[in-house]
């Protein structure tokens, strides 16, 4: 299993349909069989993973399903144990070529914030974090695709982040972090900028602040509380639903879905992957949290 959060597994599910309720696939194609219910069900008669790659492969990986499941099943999982089954020409996760991590706490950027080296650099800064040269960018790929790991490549990784604090830019490989590193303190990139006081005085309640849904899904219960009281503080609105599940933005369409109805002065994110896709839909500012550093603070 992917996780040991969630003990239950597909066999779990009573077909209740709250996870197709949140589920970006589904929504998009209003088909029960792209749904973590409908690959469930499928699951339990008896379904391949092989039957069942154009669904594996439609997932999005926004783990939504995961805290609304009353039965407690890792659907996440369950979906990223079946995609690694699937037949791939995919490369093992390998590791770069890095120098040893400097003492201390630990920036792992990710892919999506190192592609922008301005924004890392100011992340780097409002943090003051040393960024780690290797960040696990090609085990965060192995996940998703479904790849291998190599278990020497994943010891010597996990070896050299325990017991540190690790602000982490890619949601889905600080939920394997989760799982794998109990002793470390671990924060997503959004919940760290957003703690910051700088930051948060900077965001107005005429915003519409966008969730990085990865990283939320992954530490569900916790960081509801954040959240609602950045919301409280704040004022704006954010891309959760009425059971306080972030709706991610996947894509032009779930982002054309999320601000439906909506017409907010500025669109702040968390993810620079999001800040792309809501760019190309918006008719208003997409900023990334971390630049408003540089933004008048609201009264």
């Amino acid at each position: 299993m992917y996780s040991t959060a969630h003990p239950r597994d597909y066999p779990a599910c009573n077909g209740c349909s709250l996870c197709r309720l949140v589920c970006p696939m589904w929504r998009a194609r209003r088909d029960p069989r792209y749904s973590p219910e409908g690959i469930a069900k499928a699951r339990q008669n008896g379904a391949a993973a092989g039957e069942l790659g154009l669904v594996l492969d439609a997932c999005v990986l926004c783990g939504a399903c995961d805290p609304v499941c009353p039965e407690d099943i890792a659907l996440s999982g369950m979906i990223l144990d079946l995609r690694r089954e699937l037949v791939r020409d995919l490369p093992p996760a390998v590791a770069p070529v890095a120098e040893p991590a400097p003492a201390g706490a630990l920036l792992l950027a990710g892919a999506d914030l190192r592609a922008d080296p301005a924004l890392l650099a100011r992340v780097q800064g409002l943090l003051g974090l040393r960024v780690a040269s290797d960040d696990g960018a090609d085990i965060a790929l192995a996940l998703e695709a479904g790849g291998t790991i190599d278990p020497a490549r994943r010891r010597r990784f996990l070896d050299m982040l325990g017991g540190r604090t690790l602000v982490v830019g890619d949601g889905l490989l600080l939920r394997w972090l989760r799982d794998k590193l109990h002793g470390a303190r671990l924060q997503g990139l959004g919940e760290a900028l957003g703690n910051l006081p700088a930051l948060r005085r900077r965001v107005a309640g005429a915003d519409f602040y966008v969730i990085e849904a990865r990283a939320y899904h992954a530490d569900h219960a916790r960081l509801v509380a954040h959240y609602d009281d950045l919301r409280k503080e704040t004022g704006c609105a954010m891309n959760l639903d009425l059971q306080r599940i972030a709706i991610p933005a996947c894509n032009e369409a779930e982002a054309r879905w999320m601000l439906k109805g909506r017409r907010p002065a500025r669109i702040v994110v968390e993810n620079p992957a999001d800040r792309d896709i809501l760019r190309r839909v918006a008719d208003v500012p997409v900023l990334h949290l971390a630049e408003l550093n540089g933004e008048p603070a609201h009264a």
